[in-house]
């Protein structure tokens, strides 16, 4: 990333005259005000905002602000004939999964929060038409103003990418284990050549969105990282907005009763009587979203005392887990499913739970992301997201490994699990020291122990920091990595030259790879 009459900021492998004729190409589609360079301000918007490498590491050398479809091809197409790489990014924080840094360093931003239509919502199949730019807020707006019957559930407090969750996240509320929960994709090749999925392709089609499968191969899933090609439209189903929402909150007083809470809710989940995953936070991640810090214990450095935290716990009237979700129906089945929740977790002696008030929000109880960066002073974190059966028994041996392996490297656990019918999203924060490079470097290292750990046990990780995606990628080895190396073939044949999120989740091109960027 070499600068550029010392202010600019050169992608890798690419010349200061080369990139000069391809920033000027770009301007040419968009205009000065949507080309801005490493010496712009808000280009540190882009960057990694807990760099985890160091200051500038997954730095960008500039950003694109296209606002149309058409503009979204002519880039590609120019990318493609200057060899700048691109870096596509959505609205949304996920600080822990290093925000909208590119993997490369110094790759180009490609900003498509522009391209923030909501193209349409059908009110008789329910389900919403969205460029990537549309935030929850957008839909929930949308669907106010409209009078709409329906509802996306928000997540993230609601500024993060409906297209972006529904390709990256696993799915959306209610569906969040049962993926694609998108019908109908339009995208951008790496050519700039655009290509509908599914019954979508027929001129005119008035079904692709309603049902995800065509003539032939179905190529949908294969863009969800959009490294293979850009998403600019994406159907996504909605749901009947219910007549009552009510949040509840169920504590349990002891670690082993992680595994009968995750069964129960586990068997609810599956019946049909939670139609929402609940989350179950760990101790000290409550504690942390409640304010308080590591420094506010007293002692040696390394994890809190288990003394210390049965001691706050019962001060903040916590349980050791707290399981956060949220009811939803016609009134009188609220009243029911709230009956079956009681009744279904009364085996597990000391459980508390509570209903809310209608229109109460359970983000109240706080991101799980901000709540562990609060943890240490000057905090951030990495996030390691391992996919796990949902069992009982298999949360609880995920938790003592994990919990273990973080405290032999001095750190405490505060990890979550989001309950699905048949998996466990467990979130575990890798807290540290934004302004202590010795903490980074230490906390990087154990997130690699921890996604080591993760694939010993058979289990993947699915989402990633950009400091740790080849690690990811590395762990999914079966048959020689054999898969690694179909997408890199299909990586190969869309992409050639290497244009489109170098390295993003993993899958290299053939220029890049190897060089151990």
């Amino acid at each position: 990333m070499t600068p550029v009459d010392g202010r600019t900021r050169l992608p890798h492998g690419v010349g200061a005259r080369e990139f000069a004729e391809a920033l000027a190409a770009f301007r040419a589609v968009l205009s000065d005000s949507r080309v801005l360079t490493s010496e712009a301000v808000a280009l540190t918007g882009y960057d990694d905002a807990q760099a985890v490498l160091g200051p500038g590491h997954f730095a960008p050398s500039a950003a694109l602000l296209p606002g149309t479809v058409e503009e979204v091809r002519q880039l590609l197409r120019l990318a493609g004939r200057h060899r700048i790489p691109l870096a596509p990014a959505l609205p949304g924080r996920n600080t822990g999964l290093g925000g909208a840094a590119p993997r490369l360093p110094g790759a180009v931003v490609l900003d498509l929060s522009g391209l923030n239509r909501i193209v349409a919502v059908d009110a008789t199949f329910g389900h919403a038409v969205v460029e990537p730019g549309v935030t929850f807020v957008d839909l929930a707006a949308h669907l106010a103003a409209h009078r709409l019957p329906y509802r996306l559930d928000p997540v993230d407090l609601g500024w993060g990418s409906v297209l972006g969750h529904a390709l990256h996240a696993g799915g959306l509320a209610p569906y969040e284990d049962e993926p694609p929960v998108w019908c109908g994709l339009e995208v951008v090749l790496p050519d700039g050549e655009l290509v509908r999925t599914g019954t979508g392709a027929v001129p005119g089609s008035r079904t692709g969105h309603l049902w995800p499968y065509g003539h032939g191969p179905s190529f949908d899933t294969m863009f969800a990282p959009l490294n293979l090609g850009v998403v600019t439209k994406l159907g996504v189903r909605l749901r009947p907005a219910p007549a009552d929402r009510r949040p509840y909150v169920v504590t349990v007083p002891r670690a082993d009763d992680l595994g009968p809470l995750v069964d129960a809710l586990r068997a609810l989940r599956a019946d049909g009587t939670l139609g929402e995953p609940p989350v179950v936070r760990s101790p000290l991640l409550d504690v942390a979203a409640a304010g308080r810090r590591r420094e506010d214990f007293p002692g040696a450095p390394g994890p809190v005392p288990e003394d210390a935290v049965a001691a706050v716990v019962a001060e903040l009237g916590l349980g050791h887990w707290t399981a956060y979700g949220t009811l939803a129906g016609h009134p009188g089945v609220v009243d029911a499913q709230w009956a079956v929740l009681r009744e279904a977790l009364a085996s597990i002696p000391g459980t508390r739970c509570t209903l809310g008030e209608p229109g109460e929000d359970r983000t109240a109880a706080g991101l799980w992301g901000d709540a562990a960066d609060g943890w240490p002073r000057h905090g951030g974190h990495l996030a390691v997201t391992p996919l796990l059966p949902a069992t009982g028994a298999d949360a609880l041996a995920q938790y003592r490994r994990t919990r273990r392996l973080l405290h032999a490297a001095g750190r405490d656990y505060l990890g979550s699990f989001v309950v699905g019918r048949r998996v466990l999203h467990h979130h575990v924060p890798v807290v540290f020291d934004v302004h202590d490079p010795d903490d980074r470097a230490a906390a990087l290292a154990v997130a690699r122990r921890l996604v080591a750990r993760a694939a010993a046990d058979g289990l993947g990780v699915r989402q990633a920091h950009p400091a740790l995606t080849d690690d990811v990628a590395a762990a999914y080895g079966a048959c020689d990595h054999a898969l690694r190396r179909l997408g890199e073939r299909v990586k190969d044949a869309l992409d050639p030259a290497g244009v489109l999120a170098p390295g993003s989740h993993g899958l290299w091109p053939r220029r890049y790879r190897g060089l151990g960027l």
